[in-house]
C-alpha cells in the first residue's frame, strides 16, 4: 500500500548526491537493513514509473527514515526539488534485506549509491555486538559521502578511482592491503564490483544489487536475474540482498 508522507528534509551531501529525510508511520514496520523504498517522483504523467531508493538510516524513536539518492536523470533531478514541508508518495518497505546475524568481525563494501544501505546494517550489527569494518568506493573525492557516520561504527576507508581522496584505485586495492581475518562480507553497489568481490574474497558474504524496476512488488518482471542453479529471481522481492554465489552475475 502507498503512503503519502512528509519531507522533513533535504540537502546535497556530494557531488549530485541527495539525501531526503521522511517522516511518516511506515518506519515501524522498517525492521530489516537492505530493504528500498519504491517514491513516485510526482504526479504527472511525465514521471510514471516509481524510482527505487534503498533505506539507509531508520528513526523508530522520531519516526522518520532516510534515502540518500544520486540526482542524475530527470526523474532523481525532479525529486531532489523537494523541500521540507512537501509530500512524497512512498511503496515501502520492499524487498529482501541483509540477515543481521551475530558474528565476530564482519567486512562491509560499499560503492557510490551503494553506500546508503550499508548504514543502517552496520548500526543494527554494532547493536548485537559485532565489529565492522567499513570500505568504501567513489569515483572522486568531490562524490564521497558517509565516511564519519560509518567511522563512528567501526574503522573506515575510503577509496576513490582517480585518487584525489583515500586510497587510488578500488574497493579491492584497500581489502588486499588489510591484514584482518573477517568471519563474512556484506557488499552494495555496481554489479562489476560485486562479481569481483564474490570471486576474490574466501568467505562467505551477501550481496545487494542496484537495478531497475518497474513495479516493485513482482509483477512486472522487469527486474529478473538468473540463478546459479538454473532458475530465475525477480530482484524487488527475492532480492535485492542475495547469498554470495546464488545469482549470475
Amino acid at each position: 500500500m502507498n503512503h503519502v508522507l512528509s519531507v522533513k528534509s533535504q540537502e546535497e551531501i556530494a557531488h549530485n548526491i541527495y539525501k531526503m529525510v521522511i517522516h511518516g508511520p511506515i518506519t515501524s514496520k522498517m525492521k530489516t537493513p537492505g530493504q528500498f523504498a519504491h517514491i513516485r517522483v510526482n504526479e504527472t504523467s511525465a514521471f510514471m514509473l516509481r524510482r527505487p531508493i534503498s533505506i539507509s538510516d531508520v528513526d523508530a524513536v522520531n519516526g522518520t527514515f532516510t534515502i540518500v539518492y544520486r540526482a542524475g536523470g530527470k526523474g532523481t533531478t525532479e525529486l531532489s526539488k523537494l523541500q521540507s514541508g512537501d509530500s512524497v508518495d512512498v511503496l515501502a518497505p520492499l524487498g529482501n534485506g541483509f540477515p543481521v546475524e551475530k558474528s565476530n568481525h564482519v567486512l562491509i563494501v560499499g560503492g557510490g549509491i551503494g553506500v546508503p544501505p550499508l548504514l543502517e546494517l552496520s548500526k543494527q550489527l554494532n547493536k548485537i555486538g559485532v565489529k565492522t569494518t567499513h570500505v568504501l568506493g567513489f569515483s572522486s573525492e568531490r562524490e564521497v559521502f558517509y565516511e564519519d557516520e560509518f567511522s563512528r561504527l567501526g574503522d573506515t576507508y575510503v577509496a576513490t578511482v582517480d585518487g584525489s581522496y583515500g586510497t587510488k584505485g578500488f574497493v579491492t586495492d584497500v581489502i588486499e592491503n588489510l591484514d584482518t581475518e573477517f568471519d563474512k562480507f556484506y557488499a552494495c553497489g555496481p554489479k562489476v564490483m560485486l562479481k569481483v568481490l564474490s570471486e576474490t574474497l574466501d568467505m562467505d558474504g551477501y550481496i545487494s544489487l542496484e537495478e531497475r524496476m518497474g513495479c516493485g512488488f513482482g509483477a512486472c518482471y522487469a527486474c529478473v536475474a538468473d540463478k546459479k542453479d538454473g532458475g530465475q529471481v525477480k530482484l524487488c522481492v527475492n532480492g535485492p540482498v542475495f547469498k554470495k554465489g546464488e545469482i549470475i552475475l
